[in-house]
């Protein structure tokens, strides 16, 4: 028998490794799969949506659920999740057995992209919530605004609620009903996805954002201290301050803090302490700040429905001409900043829906619009270093964009 050359027999080494490797690949077990967070390698799966006019006995009654099953999830289960609020659209599934006759084992319903709630229909009736996994992709995006930021983000693609938490950001500081077309904004924010989808399902954090308006630029950056989420500038001062810019979404300012202005009603010359924002009736009006309603009633000088909220030891206002109050609010509430506490109207001596917008300083009526509030707590000493090390490479990004 003739002798295998080296380089025959090393090649049939590697076959034979090969050959192994295949058996052993081959014998590994395979990954179980996972939906919901529940093991679905002896289970099939059934989508579908909620349609019009289906409630949740429509829906399991089909797969065989029975009445008494049905029954306890709905009144034993709302702590999870209230099944009386599904929505229609919204996608769920059915966890089926591979018997000869399927049993539905487990119904998960899809609050919203991330959220859901998972029932079981067997044996104790587990119930619970979950989360899918969400990935989250650092994005950044510049505008110049030509007519709103509205458009102008409408036009670069972003996500709505990206506008809105940049309306909360910047809710003390920049004036949303005054920017002119030359202004402009760049954010840097999160945007998520569900892990394996491609399609974004919203915006997360926002990290850091510039907002140049009439030639004043102000910067904002995300930092957490103390547990609590908050903005903050290149400063480390809080972008929360003690009070909203103003209180209500108007149309226009149709008069202005005045020592001697005309009345449009009497025709003389007299003071009018306060700012009156035109807005249709029924528009919201919201308490700048924090306080506790001191006065509610009707103001026999012309003011019409009225609310005093005394929000210090130094600052009061008070909103005039209210067509109502909101429900809840009386003398003596407690009322939270951005809280409605009323709407607009054209009571008392008024030539127009419009709110009488009012803000004392010390017992001394203040202008509204040229008032600067104080901060909340800015970065604190201990935070400060940390702080700038997140600022700087922000900076570097927004600057860069």
């Amino acid at each position: 028998m003739k002798k295998l050359t080296p380089y025959l027999t090393a090649l049939l080494f590697l076959i034979s490794c090969g050959n192994n490797a295949q058996k052993k690949e081959a014998e590994k077990p395979a990954e179980p799969v996972y939906l919901y967070g529940i093991c679905i390698d002896s289970l099939d799966v059934k989508e579908d949506v909620v349609k019009k006019n289906e409630f949740l006995a429509n829906i399991l009654l089909r797969e065989g659920v029975s009445y008494n099953t049905i029954n306890q999830i709905d009144r034993n289960k709302r702590d999870v999740f209230d099944v009386r609020k599904i929505r229609v659209g919204n996608k769920y599934a059915f966890l089926m057995t591979r018997d000869s006759i399927p049993q539905a084992k487990y119904w998960i319903y899809e609050i919203d992209n991330i959220n859901y709630a998972v029932f079981g229909l067997t044996d104790s009736l587990p119930a619970w919530r979950g989360e899918k996994e969400v990935i989250k992709k650092i994005e950044h995006v510049g505008v110049e605004i030509t007519s709103s930021l509205w458009n102008a983000m409408a036009d670069a693609g972003c996500d709505p609620n990206l506008i809105l938490e940049l309306s909360d950001i910047y809710a003390w500081t920049v004036d949303f009903f005054g920017i002119q077309p030359g202004d402009s904004c760049k954010v840097i924010y999160e945007e998520r996805f569900i892990a394996g989808d491609t399609v974004s399902c919203g915006i997360g954090n926002v990290l850091a954002a510039y907002f140049k308006s009439g030639g004043d630029g102000k910067y904002a950056f995300c930092f957490t201290q103390d547990g609590r989420k908050e903005y903050f500038d290149e400063n480390g001062d809080n972008m929360r301050k003690a009070f909203l810019k103003a209180p209500l979404n108007y149309r226009r300012i149709s008069s202005k803090f005045s020592n001697n202005r005309m009345h449009p009603v009497h025709h003389v010359v007299r003071p009018h302490h306060g700012v009156d924002y035109a807005a249709p009736t029924g528009t919201p009006v919201q308490s700048i700040g924090d306080g506790t309603v001191v006065e509610k009633g009707w103001d026999r000088k012309g003011g019409g429905n009225y609310i005093k909220i005394k929000h210090n030891s130094t600052y009061t206002t008070t909103y005039m001409h209210l067509n109502g109050f909101a429900k809840g609010v009386a003398k003596g509430s407690k009322v939270k900043q951005g809280q409605t506490i009323g709407y607009v109207g054209m009571t008392g001596t008024a030539t127009g829906p419009h709110l009488d917008f009012r803000l004392q300083k010390n017992g001394t009526y203040i202008d509204p619009l040229k008032f600067k509030s104080p901060s909340a707590d800015p970065v604190k000493d201990e935070n400060m270093a940390q702080y700038k090390i997140a600022v700087d490479s922000l900076m570097m990004v927004l600057k860069e964009h």
